[in-house]
């Protein structure tokens, strides 16, 4: 008799526990790469339509430089967005290593601007000092990958990324890259110098924004 009262109190306490939940959506990995390419065309679109091209670049002679760099940021931005979205849905055995490898390749840009840099000096140039359009690139990169960056966060948010942190400084990375290959269509300037200190720039901006804001806004 005692187990009876004892099976129907537990089937009482299932049931009512049951009757509060609901059911929820499943994290697909193609809705979160379907939301973030719609978001990243908005981004493309916007900057292209409101501040156009450079009348500087003709299309049938594109600089060298802005391939490169437009093809590393696009690839950070990729890899990275794929990578939150990952981390959106733990599983047992998930590696979120590949963005690891596209910072290392993105981080060339900086390392030859740099080298740049050290020649100019050598010549009596300080070329950063004497770009007054860095930090206009700077900020409207920055700025232009925010969308993204709101976008991963709600992502993340009902998801369960198993490291806050790491999701956040990702996020940043994502955002920072798309901003810089964004506004990077519209910039009139290819040189490496340039492209390496202020457009990466926003970039490592945007990792420590992420960093420091997106963490308390996904903790389960």
């Amino acid at each position: 008799m005692s187990d009876d009262k004892t099976s129907h109190a537990t089937e009482e306490l299932i049931a009512s526990l049951v009757d509060e939940l609901k059911p929820v959506r499943p994290m697909r990995l193609g809705d979160g790469l379907a939301q973030s390419l719609v978001v990243a065309a908005v981004i493309v679109v916007a900057v292209v339509a409101g501040l156009g091209l450079p009348a500087t670049r003709p299309a049938d002679d594109l600089d060298p430089i802005f391939v490169l760099a437009s093809g590393v940021f696009l690839l950070l931005a990729a890899v990275s967005t794929f990578t939150v979205i990952e981390m959106g849905r733990p599983r047992v055995g998930g590696q979120h290593c590949g963005w690891l490898w596209a910072v290392g390749m993105a981080a060339l840009l900086p390392a030859t601007a740099l080298l740049m840099i050290v020649a100019d000096l050598l010549h009596g140039i300080v070329s950063v000092a004497e770009d007054n359009y860095g930090s206009v690139c700077l900020l409207a990169s920055t700025a232009c990958g925010l969308l993204l960056g709101v976008v991963l966060t709600h992502w993340l948010r009902r998801g369960a990324p198993a490291s806050p942190e790491r999701a956040g400084l990702v996020t940043g990375i994502a955002s920072g890259s798309l901003g810089a290959f964004a506004f990077g269509l519209h910039c009139p300037i290819n040189d490496i110098t340039h492209v390496g200190v202020w457009h990466v720039l926003a970039v490592v901006l945007s990792a420590f924004i992420g960093r420091l804001l997106i963490p308390p806004l996904i903790r389960w």
